[in-house]
């Protein structure tokens, strides 16, 4: 059905709705970035003016939202994998969500509540505060792994020390 994009035989409209029948299906898994909608038409054989359309159409329906796409995933990755603002930040750029937008989403998280997020982590994953270099190495790792800055990683181990 996909080459139905390219048959002469289907009138404009036609090709449109093949268009978004084929993003509704993909956006019926998650959430997508406009990014993501455009490869994903274009990876199917849409031509490039009615990928445009479409994402027009689904942006109008409010079906694509990047800046809510942005919000919902930094949300959702503090909350159920306590991943720091670096993490939040580079996945976001992969999905292709600008850098604006980032910039002010992560802003809405202040350094306290990253802080106290990272002291969370530790807690949770770490049943003692580290008491050597080799646990504190590990902890940083942890903590740089899920995507805390380094400084921040070190504040929060050395103010899980003192808890």
């Amino acid at each position: 059905m996909e080459a139905a994009s390219a048959d002469p035989l289907f009138n404009a409209n036609d090709r449109l709705q093949h268009a978004l029948d084929l993003a509704y299906r993909y956006l019926a898994r998650r959430d997508r970035t406009e990014r993501e909608i455009r490869r994903h038409l274009a990876a199917r054989g849409i031509e490039p003016p009615l990928v445009e359309l479409a994402v027009t159409e689904l942006t109008a329906q409010d079906y694509l939202d990047d800046n809510r796409y942005a919000r919902r995933f930094a949300e959702d990755r503090r909350t159920l994998d306590q991943w720091g603002n670096e993490r939040i930040e580079q996945r976001l750029l992969a999905v292709g969500i600008d850098p604006e937008t980032i910039a002010a989403i992560l802003a809405d998280h202040t350094p306290t509540d990253e802080l106290e997020a990272a002291i969370e982590v530790l807690r949770r994953r770490l049943p003692s505060p580290p008491a050597n270099a080799r646990e504190a190495d590990r902890a940083l790792g942890l903590l740089l792994r899920r995507g805390y800055e380094l400084e921040l990683a070190h504040d929060a181990i050395r103010a899980y020390r003192r808890s």
